[in-house]
């Protein structure tokens, strides 16, 4: 007798005996492999950058990037290389979870495949002083529910009226090749986590298109590297937890020392701008300025936009700032009534600097701008400046102003140099050659508010704290 004729009484006693295969299990269409980034985070708003990808991680195998390539090996996709995370066509969204137990779900927004799949959510209408939760959630085209899916948190600024004591890290010069961890990336992050940080800065050179491995002369191999970079563990990790605020410089604009109008290869100056503007969540304009209660009003400078030549004969008319911004810059810290000013440069104002340099307000060649700078900062009162793109650390105050600036060093040990602590000048209160960030406190207990830098090493460990009284 045939299975298909087997009576029903024997059939019905067969079937406890019976497994079913399981149904094979379609693999998502879409992740989150780069995290996500939390923006321009103030009292009221925020921006929420994502992106989708091909896979929940970076490609571990495939052909490596040698030290001199500049382009793709022939034949090859960038989807082939080590180290590479295609972007997808798809869909997201944020799921808001305010502390009162509410839920705000934004509408589904389509990532842009122009702009390396994607996109940008503004949250409007928060509470100051708040941490919310959020989820990201993404599908793929013509999918019903998410198939991918992140969570994250971040803490809107204090009301401008408040008493608020505040505490921010600031960092710079970030390159895949030198992270400290090849696992999982670059250790500052852990540490700053651990220091609970309302917010971070990024004071530029994120990625490092002019340096190898490979050298990113297209748009193609520009974006590998934020890709690759932001697929490091500790940075999605940091960055789905805590809001940045992030500055451009050279080499993630275009190349070394560069200036509008240059181009690196067949990576163009227009291009440069627009894959930054991509990859990070930022305004519409480069330069912009914030508030953290009574007390704290940071400012953040644009230095490659509107600059003159490196090379064109120092004067009143050569700048790094350009005219508008200048003019919004001093009108607005003139009229702020904020205890604590702080300019934020990717490039020094005080340094000093190596001489064989030309590209910033401590070089002599722009030394007209420099004085004018400095100078103006330093008749403010409880004015400081924070820099990043040096690769060492420093605490300085100018010998003829009396401004203070602090430079908060490299992502890492390895990419630290450039300098040496033989060169040590009368402008300097603190210098050392090594990798690690700063983390900027504004107590104000006693009534009495008071500003506190701190230089750290890359686990988090504090080598160098001042407290300047005026």
């Amino acid at each position: 007798m045939t299975p298909a004729r087997l009576p029903l009484r024997i059939v019905s006693w067969l079937l406890p005996f019976i497994v079913l295969a399981p149904a094979p299990r379609v693999p998502a269409a879409v992740h989150l492999g780069n995290g996500i980034k939390i923006g321009e985070v103030d009292q009221t708003s925020a921006i929420i950058w994502v992106r989708l990808t091909a896979a929940a991680e970076r490609r571990p195998d495939g052909p490596s990037f040698g030290p001199l390539d500049d382009h793709l090996p022939a034949g090859r996709s960038i989807g082939e290389m080590r180290d590479s995370l295609p972007g997808v066509p798809g869909s997201v969204r944020v799921r808001l979870l305010p502390p009162d137990g509410s839920s705000i779900l934004t509408p589904w927004q389509p990532v842009d495949p122009t702009r390396d799949h994607t996109a940008r959510i503004h949250l409007r209408d928060l509470r100051p002083a708040t941490r919310y939760s959020l989820t990201v959630e993404g599908r793929a085209p013509g999918a019903n529910a998410p198939e991918a899916s992140l969570e994250g948190s971040f803490v809107t600024l204090a009301p401008q009226d408040a008493d608020a004591p505040v505490r921010f890290a600031v960092i710079s010069c970030h390159d895949f090749p030198r992270r400290d961890d090849t696992t999982r990336g670059h250790r500052i992050y852990r540490s700053i986590a651990d220091i609970a940080p309302a917010f971070l800065i990024h004071t530029g050179d994120i990625v490092y298109y002019d340096k190898p491995a490979p050298y990113a002369r297209d748009a193609t191999l520009a974006r590998y590297k934020w890709n690759r970079l932001f697929s490091l563990p500790y940075e999605r990790d940091f960055y789905r937890n805590h809001a940045a605020w992030f500055i451009k410089d050279d080499h993630d604009t275009l190349r070394d020392d560069c200036w509008p109008g240059m181009r690196y290869g067949n990576l163009t100056w227009e291009e440069g701008l627009a894959i930054f503007r991509e990859q990070v969540p930022v305004g519409p304009s480069p330069f912009r300025t914030f508030r953290h209660g009574r007390h704290l009003q940071i400012w953040l400078v644009e230095g490659r936009e509107y600059r003159s030549a490196n090379d064109t004969p120092d004067g009143p008319d050569k700048t790094i700032w350009g005219p508008a911004q200048k003019q919004w810059l001093f009108r607005s810290m003139r009229s702020s009534d904020a205890t604590f000013r702080i300019l934020v440069s990717p490039t020094p104002l005080v340094g000093p600097d190596r001489p064989n340099k030309s590209d910033n307000h401590a070089n002599a060649g722009f030394r007209h701008e420099g004085a004018e700078v400095r100078a103006f900062l330093a008749s403010l009162g409880n004015a400081f400046v924070i820099c990043g793109d040096r690769h060492w650390q420093y605490a300085s105050r100018d010998t003829d102003t009396g401004l203070r600036e602090y430079a908060c060093g490299p992502g890492t040990d390895a990419h630290a140099g450039g300098f040496s602590e033989d060169w040590r000048t009368p402008a300097h209160r603190f210098l050392r050659i090594g990798g690690g960030f700063l983390t900027v406190e504004v107590t104000t207990a006693d009534n009495q508010p008071r500003i506190i830098f701190r230089h750290h090493d890359v686990a988090g460990t504090v080598v160098f704290e001042d407290r300047p009284q005026g």
